[in-house]
């Protein structure tokens, strides 16, 4: 056993703690013969087996009982004195007592759901397992539901018929290639496991509520009935974390009668949630929250950003991001948003006349106007070499000037090559904008003003 005697007594005294067995005892049948297993051994080899990683079998609670010691074999009811001979517990026992357990805490046309004592006689249970010095060490919880396959084998194709009718198909995800979904066929398990608060110390996550209900029922109904018998019951409820799952839900299933407890809703929305979804007296819905109708719409359907650390910058600063999202402003790859000091916005009221002025300046023609742009081409971008080498060597550069003739000498048309290149009629380009055309000169071979 892999408590051994600290886990066997830690057992006894969360059963003892609870106080479920005498109740349970009092609703099993009066028998003539005396009954060798009682309610509290065997939910004692239940916790055994769960302890030492066995599978819930009846079969391995009755093992866990008879590997303890003698002592407390005799001491449990797991070995007897029959007519001067112990009796050690058998199979056929276990399974009479746990058959009559079972009957006395069903319903009597089972649904897949646990009846109200069940569910009782679990909650009474796992509140007795949480340590006295963490009951109120924090009221906040997480919540969340998975998927248990029965034992049974499911039913065949259009037929209902097998060995676990309480059991119905659902529909899991699954995080593993292929198929983000699948069907199986067994029960939804729900759970509220303690966690810390948004401000308060570290707590242990020992699960506070779970309830068990076939998958043609709702879990988050399931559980929500769960948490509010617990609020009844004098425990406090807190913070409630939850995904999307428990937000899609109508609000009458979870968020209001969790809400009248006293819990404080903290959730995903669903995405068939999120962005405006009508009006409520006047105010807009958005992402479950209320907003005035003038609001812009382009603040309903923002995405909210990654916060950046607290200690990587100060209170007055703000998340500026990078001027495009392939590069930065100097052509450089983007790294991490730059943090910049938050500029002081004008007022509503100055952005909103400048605004007016602004139109009226512009509808009746006068006002500030930008001034005309010089004609000017903008520098060329610096080319840049190929990063690939070249696959050919390269050639070189063909002559524009005239092809010569066979003989070597020069073309027609052309000076000799001792001659001198003759000037050029077109005018050279201005020393500067400001000379203009009173700065050209004109060559003196051309010009025929005595002057010259």
């Amino acid at each position: 056993m892999a408590g051994g005697r600290a886990g066997l007594a830690a057992i006894e005294a969360v059963i003892d703690a609870s106080g479920v067995t005498d109740a349970i005892e009092a609703l099993l049948p009066a028998g003539v013969r005396h009954r060798q297993l009682r309610v509290r051994t065997l939910l004692t080899g239940m916790m055994l087996a769960l302890d030492d990683r066995r599978p819930a079998y009846l079969t391995e609670a009755r093992a866990a009982l008879t590997s303890v010691p003698e002592a407390h074999q005799t001491r449990l009811g797991v070995t007897e004195d029959w007519h001067g001979r112990p009796h050690q517990l058998t199979y056929r026992q276990v399974e009479h007592t746990g058959r009559l357990i079972a009957r006395a805490l069903g319903k009597d046309s089972p649904d897949g759901a646990p009846s109200d004592d069940l569910q009782a006689f679990c909650d009474q249970l796992l509140e007795a397992s949480i340590p006295a010095m963490h009951k109120n060490s924090s009221p906040a919880l997480a919540a969340d539901w998975t998927d248990v396959e029965t034992w049974s084998r499911p039913p065949r194709h259009g037929g209902t018929e097998c060995a676990d009718p309480e059991a119905a198909w659902g529909h899991r995800n699954s995080n593993l290639p292929g198929p983000k979904g699948e069907m199986f066929f067994g029960y939804f398990l729900s759970a509220a496991v303690m966690v810390r608060q948004e401000d308060g110390p570290a707590v242990p996550e020992l699960a506070r509520r779970i309830t068990l209900a076939g998958c043609d029922h709702d879990p988050v109904r399931q559980l929500a009935a769960t948490l509010l018998r617990m609020a009844a019951a004098g425990i406090p409820l807190g913070d409630i974390i939850d995904d999307s799952g428990y937000a899609h839900r109508d609000a009458e299933t979870w968020a209001i009668p969790l809400r009248r407890a006293g819990a404080q809703l903290v959730q995903d929305l669903h995405p068939h949630d999120r962005g405006p979804k009508g009006t409520h007296d006047g105010a807009v819905i958005a992402n479950g929250n209320l907003y005035c109708p003038q609001t812009p719409r382009n603040c309903w359907n923002s995405r909210p950003r990654r916060p950046e650390p607290p200690a990587s910058r100060s209170p007055d600063t703000i998340i500026r991001p990078p001027s495009s999202p392939g590069t930065s402003s100097d052509g450089t790859p983007p790294t991490t948003p730059t943090a910049t000091t938050a500029l002081p916005a004008p007022p509503p009221l100055a952005r909103s006349a400048a605004r007016s002025a602004r139109t009226q300046c512009c509808s009746a023609g006068t006002g500030p106007k930008s001034s005309p742009r010089p004609n000017t081409r903008p520098p060329a971008a610096p080319s840049r070499p190929s990063p690939s080498r070249p696959r050919s060597p390269p050639r070189p550069a063909k002559s524009t000037t005239t092809p010569r003739r066979n003989g070597g000498g020069p073309a027609g048309g052309a000076p000799p090559p001792s001659a001198s290149t003759p000037p050029s009629k077109t005018p050279p380009p201005p020393a500067s904008p400001a000379a203009g055309a009173a700065s050209w000169a004109w060559p003196r071979s051309l010009c025929g003003s005595p002057a010259c």
